[in-house]
C-alpha cells in the first residue's frame, strides 16, 4: 500500500500577527489554525501577509517571507540595499530594521537563549542586556556600516558573481554589496565574469593594504587571468584535497590587533569586522585581568590573537599553551608568537590534545570555539583545571548558553557577559562571557 503524497505548502499565504524574534534572523507567527511560521523580513508586532517558502502539511513549522506589510513597526525602515528582501540575497537579515532595533532584537535572542538553555536571566549572567555597536558603526537609518572585510561571492553558470539567496544555491547577481568593506568593493569582483569558477572569495586586510582573492573552480574549470581594479594575491582551492594553494603574490595577509601584526595565511580565520579583533581582545583581557606569572590556555587559538595578548601580560615568568586544529593556522600562530619563548602551540582537536598535555591546573583559560560550541566533554575537562577565570568568546548564543550550563554543572558561574554587534544587518552577534568558580560557601547554600 503506497503512502499518500505529502502536500507542499510552498506559495501559500497567511495574514498573521508577528510575534517575538527567534534565533536565526526571523520572527515567530501563528496562523489562525495554530500552525507555526518562521517569518523573515518581518518585525515583532507587525501585521503581515506571509508567503510560505519551505514546508509541507506534516512539517512542525513553516518558513515564510513577509511579502506585504499591513501594519508596520515603528522600527521598520526601507531596506537601503536593493538586493535585500523576499526571494533576494540571503546575506543580510535585518536591513528593514533601524540599527538600534537590530541590536535590541539580538539582545532579545541572547536573553531568550540564556534563559531557555542555561536558566539564567540577564542579571544572573552579569549582563545589562545591551548589544554594543563597534566603534564607528553607530550610523543613522539608511546608512550601512561597510564592515565585511571578507566576502565570498557565488558564481552562476554564466560566470557572473553574486551572493546566494536565503537557504538556497541560487545566486542573486549584484553590482555592489553595501556591507562590504571599501577594500573589498574596490577590487571590482562584480564587474567581471568568472567562467569556470564556483566561488570567488575577496579578502581586504584591515591591518595592511594586503588584498587577496581565493578562487574555487568548478570541476574541470581552468583558472582565469585575474585582472582587477587593485593589485591582489591569488590563491586557489584544490578540487581534490580542498587545500588552498598560492597562484601568485603572498599566501597570507597581514592583520593588526593588540599593537602587533598577525600573519593570516591561505584564507585562514580572522574576525571579519575590522574592529572585531581588538574589541574582543580588550573584552577578554579586561575580564580575565591576567597577572605576571600566570599560566594560561588559549583554545581554538587560530593564528594566536588571544595567546599573544596573554603572553604579553603574563610576562617571562608566565606560560601560554595554544591549541588549534588547522595546520596552516598553527604555522601562522607559531610565526606570530615567535617573540614569546613561553608560548607553545599544539596542533589538533582540543578534546584530543588537551588530555594528552598532562596539564592538571591552570590560572586562566580563553576559548573561542566554532559555532557548535565546545561541548560537554571539553567543558567538564576545563572546569577540572581550577582556572581562576575563564573567558568564553561565542559567535552563537545558543551554543554559549548550552556550554554555560555545562560549566554550571561543574561549579562555574558567569561573572559578566558582554555582547557586541560585529555583524550589522545580519542576525549574528558576538558575546564574551567571563566565568569564575562558585565559592564553596555559596554552593553549599545553594544546595
Amino acid at each position: 500500500m503506497q503512502n499518500a503524497p505529502v502536500s507542499s505548502l510552498v506559495g501559500e499565504e497567511y495574514e498573521v500577527e508577528v510575534g517575538p524574534v527567534a534565533h536565526g534572523g526571523h520572527c515567530i507567527a501563528r496562523t489562525e489554525a495554530g500552525r507555526v511560521l518562521f517569518v523573515r523580513h518581518a518585525l515583532p508586532g507587525e501585521k503581515v501577509v506571509a508567503r510560505v517558502t519551505e514546508g509541507e502539511e506534516t512539517s512542525r513549522f513553516l518558513r515564510a517571507d513577509a511579502i506585504t506589510i499591513l501594519e508596520p513597526s515603528k522600527d521598520r525602515v526601507e531596506a537601503p540595499c536593493p538586493f535585500a528582501g523576499p526571494g533576494k540575497c540571503g546575506g543580510c537579515d535585518w536591513q528593514h530594521a533601524k540599527p538600534g532595533a537590530q541590536r535590541r532584537l539580538k539582545g532579545e535572542v541572547i536573553a531568550e537563549q540564556l534563559l531557555r538553555l542555561a536558566g539564567l536571566t540577564p542579571e544572573e549572567a552579569g549582563w545589562d542586556g545591551t548589544v554594543m555597536p563597534a566603534e564607528g558603526d553607530k550610523l543613522p537609518p539608511g546608512e550601512v556600516p561597510q564592515w565585511r572585510t571578507r566576502v565570498q561571492y557565488a558564481v552562476d553558470a554564466e560566470g557572473h558573481a553574486g551572493l546566494r539567496k536565503h537557504r538556497s544555491h541560487e545566486v542573486e547577481i549584484i553590482d555592489h554589496c553595501m556591507i562590504a568593506a571599501p577594500g573589498v568593493s574596490e577590487l571590482g569582483i562584480e564587474k567581471r565574469t568568472w567562467e569556470g569558477m564556483a566561488t570567488v572569495e575577496a579578502i581586504a586586510a584591515s591591518g595592511s593594504n594586503d588584498r587577496q582573492v581565493i578562487l574555487t573552480p568548478r570541476p574541470g574549470g581552468r583558472l582565469p587571468l585575474v585582472e582587477l581594479d587593485k593589485p591582489v594575491s591569488v590563491l586557489r582551492v584544490d578540487e581534490k584535497d580542498g587545500g588552498v594553494h598560492r597562484v601568485h603574490g603572498r599566501a597570507f595577509v597581514r592583520e593588526r590587533a593588540d599593537e602587533r601584526t598577525h600573519r593570516v595565511g591561505s584564507g585562514g580565520f580572522w574576525q571579519v569586522h575590522p574592529k572585531a579583533a581588538d574589541t574582543l581582545m580588550k573584552a577578554v583581557m579586561q575580564g580575565l585581568l591576567p597577572r605576571k606569572g600566570d599560566t594560561a590556555l588559549d583554545l581554538y587559538c587560530g593564528v594566536g590573537l588571544f595567546a599573544g595578548a596573554l603572553a604579553d601580560r603574563v610576562g617571562d615568568q608566565g606560560a601560554v599553551l595554544g591549541i588549534e586544529s588547522g595546520k596552516r593556522a598553527v604555522e601562522d600562530a607559531r610565526h606570530n608568537l615567535d617573540a614569546f619563548p613561553r608560548v607553545r602551540i599544539e596542533q589538533g582537536k582540543v578534546e584530543s590534545v588537551l588530555p594528552r598535555t598532562g596539564i592538571t591546573d591552570v590560572d586562566l583559560i580563553v576559548l573561542d570555539p566554532p559555532r557548535a560550541g565546545a561541548g560537554k566533554q571539553t567543558v567538564h575537562h576545563l572546569a577540572g583545571l581550577g582556572a581562576r577565570r575563564i573567558a568564553y568568546v561565542a559567535c552563537d548564543p545558543a551554543a554559549l548558553a548550552r556550554d554555560i550550563s555545562y560549566f554550571a554543572d561543574r561549579g562555574y558561574r558567569v561573572r559578566t557577559l558582554r555582547a557586541f554587534d560585529l555583524f550589522p544587518m545580519t542576525h549574528h552577534v558576538e558575546c564574551v562571557a567571563i566565568l569564575e568558580p562558585v565559592k564553596k560557601d555559596a554552593r553549599a547554600r545553594a544546595l
